[in-house]
């Protein structure tokens, strides 16, 4: 006698998977729909069951490979510091014995 299949255990009748979002910006972290499981270049897993995750793309953050938002303290190229205001209010330096 053969059996008939159970048309709810038909993988082509199961609902696909929603594909995970992978959003990424110029100069910012990688951000990835969670929850996510990393695995780093030397194979160690790194969970996090957040919504979303931001991933370092930079490599300064302390809590790699999740983004601590170093990469806002850095210089980018092209970038150049801003001198200081002067201060105007102040004694100037040719009033400085």
């Amino acid at each position: 006698m053969s059996s008939v299949p159970n048309p709810s255990e038909d993988p082509r009748r199961q609902p696909r998977p929603r594909p995970r979002r992978v959003t990424v910006g110029h100069e910012g972290p990688v951000l990835v729909e969670g929850p996510v499981e990393v695995v780093d270049e030397a194979g160690n897993t790194h969970v996090s069951d957040r919504f979303v995750v931001a991933l370092c793309t930079c490599r300064r953050s302390r809590s790699y490979p999740w983004c601590d938002t170093s990469h806002r303290r850095r210089v980018r190229r092209g970038d150049r510091p801003v001198p200081p205001a002067e201060d105007t209010e102040g004694p100037g330096r040719d009033d400085v014995p």
